[in-house]
Parts: structure tokens; sequence; C-alpha cells
């Protein structure tokens, strides 16, 4: 198990999948960066006259709703169509999920075109299956990742997509089983948009394996234990934003053998 998805971060480097991204403001740069230390070939691109092609050349689609207005609400609901009719594999970030009726009407549709992998916090999670009613804390989860495993079983099940709730144990759940990924630092919670690079880089790992499953585990292992590492050589959330790129871009096979922490139920 370890061995296959140290082989994943290798063929990711191998093949450096474009990734076509529409993100939000706040994490464009991270996201591209991350993207480019693992291998892959970042395109952030939300021309609503350019988006077909944009699915067609990409390996795989990146949609995040962080800073959503109507103009790219439009573009992501293409993008997403473009992907499910080709079937292209794309994931959906629901970022603040729960905390208004436009981004949950946008969800909504977005996830009519069957996303290949949801990735949140236990909170947007919970929302994005209207498991309960509460209202989202901005961005941040408010519940434990643990707390969210009923809502992801439902997106799981309803929408045929495997699902991954971010938190201090990263958790991915498929029809088949459930990973528990516990690699990471509390600090990566200091640095704006970790969680979006995340996404990311499952975009990147899902463009080249059709274990999607496994992709979504290796990536999150992957950004877990380069946190890991970058924090013992940072001072604080700054450093740690620049040696977290670094560690993605130079980690070795042993690092992430011996510090990966995954459970597979």
């Amino acid at each position: 198990m370890d061995k296959n998805l140290w082989e994943l971060v290798q063929l990711v480097k191998q093949h450096s999948p474009l990734v076509h991204n529409i993100t939000n403001y706040v994490v464009m740069n991270n996201t591209a960066n991350a993207l480019l230390a693992v291998g892959a070939s970042p395109i952030m691109a939300h021309a609503k006259s350019e988006i077909h092609e944009m699915v067609n050349i990409a390996h795989s689609v990146v949609i995040n709703i962080g800073t959503l207005d109507e103009y790219w609400s439009e573009s992501m609901l293409i993008a997403a169509e473009a992907a499910h009719s080709v079937k292209k594999p794309w994931v959906l970030d629901p970022v603040g999920a729960g905390a208004t009726t436009f981004r949950d009407a946008t969800l909504n549709q977005l996830l009519q075109y069957q996303p290949t992998v949801i990735r949140g916090n236990a909170s947007e999670i919970i929302a994005l299956a209207k498991a309960n009613t509460s209202i989202t804390k901005g961005v941040d989860s408010t519940a434990k990742s643990s707390e969210a495993i009923n809502a992801a079983h439902f997106l799981a099940d309803h929408y045929h997509a495997i699902v991954c709730i971010s938190g201090e144990t990263d958790i991915i759940i498929d029809s088949q089983q459930i990973f528990l990924i516990s690699n990471g630092h509390p600090m990566m919670t200091k640095v704006t948009g970790l969680g979006c690079s995340a996404t990311a880089i499952i975009g990147a790992f899902i463009g080249i394996t059709e274990n999607i499953s496994e992709a979504v585990a290796a990536a999150m292992a992957l950004i877990g234990i380069a946190g890991e590492l970058a924090v013992l050589e940072s001072k604080g959330p700054g450093s740690l934003q620049v040696n977290l790129i670094d560690k993605l871009y130079n980690m070795t096979e042993k690092e992430f053998i011996s510090y990966l922490k995954i459970e597979r139920k």
C-alpha cells in the first residue's frame, strides 16, 4: 500500500498532468505553485468562451467556489458539465458550503454533474449533504472530520463520488472502503489555502490513474507529510508556506514511507 502511493507520486512527476483550475482569488498563486512542485502543470482559466477547449486538453478539472460570483458560477457549471460529458475526472471543493443561499444553490447545480472527488472540511461536507441545519463558520471547520462521516457516505452513495474530509485526520470514503490519514501539523491551519492546495493536488493525481481512491490518499498523504517536515524548518506560518512548497518538490521516498500514517478500513 505505501509503495503504491509513492508510485503515484512519481507518476505525477513523470506525466506532468495538465490541471484546469477554476479556483478562488485568494489561493491561485499558492495552488499553482503547489501543482508545479508536485510535477503537474496548472492552468487557471475561467472565461466562458474557452472553457470547453480547456477541459478537452486538460487531464483533470478542479472547481473551487471560494470567491464565488455570478460570472464564475456560470463558468464552473460549464466546466463541470463539459468534464462530465467527456468523462474527464474533476474535483469539487465546496468552500463555505452552508454559508449563503447563493453558495448552496451553485453547489447543488454543480453536484448534478457528479464530481469524481469532493474535498472539504467537516462543516462543508455536512452542509453539502444537508445533514444538519447549522451554518458554517466561514471556510473554517467547526466540526471534527469524524463527525462528517455519515454525510460523506451520503454524498459518496448519492453522487458516486469519492469524498475526502480534511481535518486532524483526513478521511477518504468511497462505496467500498475508508482511508484514514493522520499526517499534517496544526500550524498548517495558519496558512491560507492549504486545503485548496490539497484539492488541486488531488486534481493532479486523479488525472494520471483510474484508481481514484488511492490517488486521493496519495495526494492527501503527500501534502500532510510535506507539512510535517516543513514545520521542522519553519519559524511560523510565513516560512512554513515556502518550506512546504520546497518539500512537495524534493520529498524522498524514505521520507514519504517513514512518515506516512495511514489506515484502511
